[in-house]
């Protein structure tokens, strides 16, 4: 396994290696630990979502006054 290959060439390429990644090798243990990490990236995702539609939004009610 070349780790070259994993190494994102730009943002939107960590995704991509992500999901290309053979998982044969990982152990039960090793699946759930990736898992868990996902779930907290998911959910720090989501969090800075809302708060850029949060602030959007605010802006733009503050602008139309």
């Amino acid at each position: 396994m070349d780790m070259d290959e994993y190494q994102p060439k730009k943002a939107d390429d960590i995704l991509a290696a992500l999901t290309r990644q053979d998982l044969d090798p990982f152990s039960v243990a090793e699946l759930d630990a990736r898992i868990e990490t996902l779930r907290l990236e998911i959910a720090r995702t989501l969090k800075r979502r809302d708060y850029a539609v949060n602030h959007k939004a605010s802006a733009e009610a503050l602008f139309k006054k």
